[in-house]
């Protein structure tokens, strides 16, 4: 069973998640040549910005959020 692993910024709503894990899975079922949704496995992982670093670059730096 193949397990999908996403790494994102907070802030996603279950709809969207639920939308980014259809997109994921068929683009693997096409790539692959076939398979099952049913047999993949993705797990979320929410960040917030202050805890993840591009190089020197804080991302809660890079993209202040909006007040």
């Amino acid at each position: 069973m193949p397990i999908i692993r996403v790494e994102m910024f907070k802030g996603r709503t279950p709809e969207q998640k639920k939308a980014i894990a259809r997109e994921l899975v068929d683009g693997f079922i096409r790539g692959a040549g076939g398979g099952k949704p049913e047999a993949f496995d993705i797990i979320f992982t929410d960040v917030d910005k202050q805890d993840w670093a591009k190089g020197h670059e804080m991302m809660s730096e890079k993209y202040p959020d909006k007040t």
